[in-house]
């Protein structure tokens, strides 16, 4: 189990701070849509300035046609992170014909599909796919791993049966991860690390019980801790 750091504050100068305060952890760094928009290249630039040996990993959840897909792969490959995600709803074609295309490098990132985000319930995830979130969330995994993708995104209660369905080393990145039971905010279904354990999670997502604590790095410290004994 790795911790992955959500950077998701305001400013790039707040998510700087916020990873300067934990460079000496060789944690995953996540950037999502809005610091990339933002900030592009020179905020993951100056990320590996802090510590080199902070993963990245890029939160864009790419979806678009598969030709699309691919050519957006490639240019995340040249930023140099360590993982990216895409929209597992877009489909095998898609799927296959970015890992063809990143098929040609020495070294890629890891490539995971999103499978059903965190922040659906079951009516309203219903409403768009017509199934259960267990049963889209398994059904996508397969898809993915059948078509060379690394991992999924998905909850920690969807991680257990995801593994059974296609491999132990079949990675499972979670967010809405609340440590300690902190509160959800949007999220429907958070879980606690000590379920994320259970649920045999690889990369736990926690983000605003980190930067919202008056003591980030010492939040983190106990995450770690927390971690190691498992």
């Amino acid at each position: 189990m790795e911790l992955c750091v959500a950077l998701d504050l305001p400013s790039a100068e707040e998510n700087l701070a916020l990873a300067r305060s934990l460079k000496s952890y060789n944690v995953w760094m996540k950037v999502g849509f809005r610091a990339y928009i933002r900030d592009g290249k020179p905020f993951i630039e100056a990320l590996k300035a802090i510590n080199p040996d902070f993963k990245i990993f890029l939160d864009l959840k790419l979806y678009d046609i598969p030709n699309t897909m691919a050519d957006a792969a490639e240019e995340i490959t040249r930023l140099g992170v360590d993982m990216f995600n895409i929209h597992a709803s877009a489909g095998a074609v898609a799927m296959k014909t970015v890992m063809e295309r990143l098929s040609t490098y020495d070294k890629r990132p890891l490539v995971l599909a999103v499978t059903a985000l965190t922040s659906f319930d079951e009516a309203n995830f219903q409403s768009v796919y017509e199934k259960s979130i267990d049963e889209k969330a398994e059904q996508f995994a397969k898809m993915s791993y059948e078509n060379g993708l690394d991992g999924v995104v998905c909850s920690a209660y969807e991680s257990r049966a995801i593994k059974k369905a296609t491999s132990e080393e079949f990675l499972t990145l979670c967010p809405g991860i609340r440590p300690f039971g902190e509160d959800a905010g949007d999220q429907q279904r958070v879980a606690t690390l000590d379920l994320a354990k259970q649920e045999g999670v690889d990369f736990p997502v926690v983000g605003r019980p980190i930067y919202k604590d008056s003591d980030p790095k010492k939040k983190v410290e106990e995450i770690l801790k927390e971690i190691v004994t498992f």
